[in-house]
């Protein structure tokens, strides 16, 4: 298949698609993931606030901007002027005049040169949406590791309690004479380990905060960081989802209107070659005073010009073949973001499939470990069991917490990823 008969059949699907997407009774956004309102109202002060994303923003406005340029030279041209000069031993004279131009758009090059602006339009649109879909699920993302690390703070804290008793406990049986006086230096070495972990973990957790506030674009005094220490439920199983349309990723639509803009470019280049025709309508005076110069009868004069490039070194050659090859390069560069968005979405479903299978397996290990931990403190207190056993059981059932809470924040996570490789994102 050749690139225009593939631009072909890219304009008619697409077109198809526009209108499957206009005529859609409902289109998931990434917020239906994790629809908390707390986490929405965040979204949309970082869509607000975040400096990065106004810049996008601002581009979208200058390529609007650069259409009104280009459509610009289609419409006749309006100048006037005036000027005043004297001479030693003459009259001072004025002349005023008033030109009208326009070049006619014999072979639709104007046209060819708005419908690519307008193409440029729709491909920083497109990626002014990627930008507020990547900033969402940030935010989201953010979100998750300040819940994360708050249930590992959580965790910590309950480790720390619990040695706390076993330093009690062991106390007590010393004094009962069921005891070692090592068993508390060993006991003491635990707790310490568990307050230099349960340390970093808060600070940790003041920076996800501080970086979540960064991210948003505002300071602390601006933003409510009112997270939970649960995890939200994830309301949409993207995983059982029995078809999705990449064509709702931006930058697949960008990188498709890049191709159309450079296709029209090509056609300008082509166009190039061939005869233009202007046409020039002058209204010009020359008086000895400014006042008959402005409103004295004035000489009409009209000029058409057809002009056609002779000669030009092969420059105009050139440029076609650069708008050639610049077409051609963002049909592999589309080709290239196809083929990226569909290993994501075979990546993110094989590990969410991954990660379930291991989220069950560390689920039923920690209900196991809970057990066990029960047994080994009563037969600890009877004497059956040292010290270092029930050390061993209680850091594995708090490992194991440990554990699953990331294996769910990682799922969670990776249903964020997989929603914008879908194409998932947040409304404009």
């Amino acid at each position: 298949m050749t690139l225009s008969s593939w631009l072909r059949l890219q304009r008619r699907d697409h077109s198809i698609w526009e209108y499957q997407q206009t005529n859609a009774t409902q289109i998931n956004q990434i917020t239906d993931l994790i629809a908390i309102p707390e986490l929405t109202q965040l979204i949309n002060q970082a869509v607000e606030q975040n400096p990065s994303l106004q810049q996008t923003a601002l581009a979208l406005k200058i390529a609007y901007a650069q259409r009104g340029v280009t459509a610009s030279e289609a419409i006749p041209q309006l100048s006037a002027g005036f000027s005043g000069s004297k001479e030693e031993s003459s009259d001072a004279s004025y002349s005023s005049d008033l030109t009208v131009s326009w070049e006619l758009d014999l072979w639709r090059q104007l046209n060819d040169g708005l419908r690519a602006s307008e193409m440029d339009i729709a491909s920083t649109q497109a990626l002014y949406q990627s930008a507020r879909d990547i900033l969402g699920a940030n935010v989201m993302r953010a979100w998750l590791q300040i819940n994360l690390q708050q249930q590992l703070v959580d965790i910590e804290t309950q480790r720390l309690t619990l040695l706390n008793s076993n330093e009690d406990t062991i106390l007590e049986r010393y004094r009962s004479g069921l005891g070692e006086l090592e068993e508390l230096d060993t006991a003491h070495s635990t707790t310490a380990s568990t307050l230099a972990t349960l340390a970093e973990y808060e600070e940790q957790l003041a920076q996800d905060k501080r970086s979540l506030v960064l991210l948003i674009g505002a300071n602390k005094q601006q933003v409510d960081l009112n997270i939970s220490s649960e995890f939200p439920e994830v309301l949409l199983p993207l995983a059982s989802l029995p078809e999705q349309d990449l064509g709702r990723r931006p930058d697949l639509q960008s990188a498709y209107y890049d191709i159309v803009a450079q296709q029209y470019i090509t056609d300008v280049a082509y166009k190039a070659l061939l005869p233009s025709i202007s046409l020039e309508v002058a209204l010009t005076d020359v008086a000895s005073s400014p006042t008959n110069a402005l409103f004295a009868s004035p000489l009409w004069s009209i000029l058409g010009q057809l002009s056609a490039p002779l000669f030009q070194g092969g420059e105009l050659r050139s440029e076609i073949e650069i708008a050639e090859l610049t077409t051609e390069q963002n049909y592999w560069a589309y080709q290239e973001t196809l083929l990226t968005a569909v290993n994501e979405v075979e990546n993110y479903l094989g590990q969410e499939q991954a990660l379930d299978k291991q989220q069950q397996h560390i689920a039923d290990a920690l209900n196991s470990a809970k057990q066990s931990f029960s047994n080994y403190q009563i037969k600890y207190r009877q004497g059956l069991v040292d010290i270092l056993d029930l050390l061993t059981v209680q850091q594995q059932t708090f490992d194991l917490q440990i554990q699953l809470a990331q294996i769910t924040y990682n799922r969670l996570t990776n249903r964020i990823d997989l929603g914008l490789a879908l194409g998932f994102g947040v409304s404009l």
